[in-house]
Parts: structure tokens; C-alpha cells; sequence
């Protein structure tokens, strides 16, 4: 009996031995994330493409003309997930002063939910008028002003490159806003859950007009807006203590001109990476930020989707 029990006694120190010895797994693993990215592509702005990536780098396709809205184009696409599960687009229809929408429940199918159409802007606001008002020269006509004056109209001619921005359990449309004139961005935030009932448009104080495709992130308490400005064609940085302002404009990074459509996610090492649009060298790029938006690296190619997506937005989950 002694020598049955020393036997067991050693096996059962072999076997705590090799246990030991393995390397840890489970709650050491890392984890793995997903990112996707829907673009409209040089060859369709009717058609919605869909990409993924399991390192934000290398994008394969998913599915390619996974969406087509029944009239208008679907440029400039936007993306996020609900608490309801469900993957929602936001876009550019260039119909009249109109953003569509669309979910999906696996980022392949898509149903289209209709259109919003945004209806007011930008009045007695610097820099947003047409040139074609009654404070023009004699011989125009219309309600705008002069093309550097402040709009006289109330009226949105133009609702483009809306972007979506969650703060919490509120989730919010940022759009790029005209009556004919400059650019002006403003953000509107859905009214129930269903994302079908949004609040009124109210402006980002301190970015002002002739601003495009802006974005935002929040870091901390500051929130980050990326902008581009269409006079000179480049992609501005401001901060702000609030989603709404007021902001004010930071050194931005070294990205380049012409570029445009940014897109902002956070790597799991929390490194900040900016995906944006070289449009007119057809051209797609990113940049990184590791030190909290700060400083930025030089621009590099995504690979394989240069010269095929525009205007792109990306993000990030859990795979």
C-alpha cells in the first residue's frame, strides 16, 4: 500500500509539473478585433462597398455593391453599431437637402430606411452666403448674399458627408450644411432609438463655414473634430470641451493637399489612426497618432485600396 500511495504521489507532482510548465492561455490571449470599412468607389457612387480587416491595415472585400439606395448615390457612408445590434450607414444622397439611411444585421444585406430631410441652416451666418442674393451685385437674384457674406436664406440646399458620433447612450449625425454657399458642420441627435426622429441642426461654434467632411472623437473630456477646409483643401484639427464647442483650432498633422474624408479610430494599443482620401492623386491614406492626437506620422498607402474607395468610414469591435 505505501508503495501504491508513493507511486500516485509522484505521478500526481508529474502531472502538476507539466501543468505548470505550460504556457498561460485564456484571459492572456489577445483579444481579436474586427474593422470594417464602408466607401463608395471611383467606378459607383450608387453603390456601397463593404471591406474588413482583421488589423486595420490589410482590407480584403466583404462584399462589393453590398448596397444601392432606390434613387439618389450613397457617397461619403458613415458607420456604427447600435446597442440594438444592428449596423446603421448614414450618407450623402445629393438629392436636395437629404441624408439617407440604411442597417444591416451581418454588414452583407442591407435595407434601406429612408431619407432625412434637413431644414434649416446656416441664416446671417459668416461666410455661407451664394453670391446670388439681393445684397449682390445689381442684375442677381435669389436670397444668399455675397459668396463670402452671410447667407440670407434659412433654407439647406445642401446636407452632405453626415458622420455619426456617440457620446454615451446619445447618438448624433454630424453633417456638412449649405444654402448655397460654404460648408458650415452641424450635429443633429436622434430623438428615440429607432434613429427615425432627429432633433433640430445646431452648428459647431468655432469651426465655422466653408468647413466639409468633419468628424469627431472624444478623448477624455476634449473632444477632437477633423474638418476639411475646402478653401485650402486640407484637413484641420480643432478641440473643443464640448461636442457643440466652442473650438479652437490646433496644429494639425503633416497630411498632405488635396485630401479629404476623414476617418477616425482608436487601435487596441491606443494608438489613433486617421483614414483619409488623397482624391485627386487617387490616392488612399493613413496616418497614426500615439500620442494622444498630438503629433502624427508621415502618410502612408492603405494597401489595395488606393485608387478604388473614396471617402471611406471605418470601425472597430470585437470580432
Amino acid at each position: 500500500m505505501r508503495t501504491w500511495i508513493s507511486s500516485l504521489t509522484v505521478t500526481i507532482l508529474a502531472v502538476a509539473g507539466i501543468a505548470a510548465a505550460q504556457p498561460a492561455t485564456g484571459g492572456a490571449q489577445t483579444p481579436a478585433w474586427q474593422y470594417t470599412m464602408v466607401a463608395f468607389s471611383n467606378a459607383s457612387d450608387r453603390d456601397m462597398d463593404v471591406y474588413e480587416s482583421a488589423n486595420g491595415t490589410d482590407f480584403q472585400p466583404l462584399r462589393l455593391s453590398a448596397y444601392r439606395p432606390p434613387s439618389g448615390l450613397v457617397r461619403d457612408p458613415s458607420i456604427f453599431r447600435h446597442t440594438d445590434g444592428f449596423y446603421y450607414v448614414t450618407y450623402t444622397t445629393v438629392d436636395g437637402a437629404n441624408i439617407g439611411f440604411a442597417r444591416s444585421s451581418d454588414r452583407i444585406n442591407w435595407t434601406y430606411l429612408g431619407f432625412w430631410p434637413v431644414p434649416f441652416c446656416c441664416a446671417l451666418l459668416p461666410g455661407t452666403g451664394d453670391g446670388t442674393g439681393s445684397a449682390s451685385p445689381p442684375g442677381s437674384s435669389g436670397s444668399a448674399g455675397f459668396s463670402d457674406g452671410p447667407s440670407l436664406s434659412p433654407f439647406t440646399t445642401k446636407a452632405w458627408a453626415p458622420e455619426w458620433f456617440v457620446d454615451g447612450d446619445r447618438v448624433s449625425v454630424i453633417l456638412s450644411m449649405s444654402t448655397g454657399g460654404g460648408f458650415v458642420p452641424y450635429l443633429m441627435t436622434a430623438l428615440d432609438p429607432s434613429l427615425r426622429i432627429w432633433s433640430l441642426p445646431v452648428p459647431l461654434a468655432g469651426i465655422g463655414a466653408d468647413h466639409i467632411d468633419t468628424t469627431v472623437v472624444k478623448v477624455g473630456s476634449t473632444y477632437h473634430a477633423f474638418t476639411k477646409n475646402e478653401t485650402k483643401k486640407v484637413i484641420e484639427h480643432a478641440v473643443a470641451p464640448s461636442v457643440t464647442g466652442p473650438y479652437t483650432f490646433v496644429p494639425p498633422g503633416n497630411w498632405g493637399s488635396p485630401v479629404e474624408g476623414p476617418s477616425v479610430v482608436q487601435l487596441p494599443d491606443g494608438t489613433w489612426r486617421m483614414y483619409f482620401d488623397a482624391y485627386t492623386e487617387g490616392r488612399y491614406l493613413y496616418s497614426d497618432s500615439a500620442d494622444g492626437l498630438n503629433t502624427w506620422s508621415t502618410p502612408q498607402e492603405l494597401p489595395g485600396l488606393s485608387g478604388t474607395v473614396r471617402h471611406a468610414g471605418v470601425i472597430r469591435e470585437p470580432a
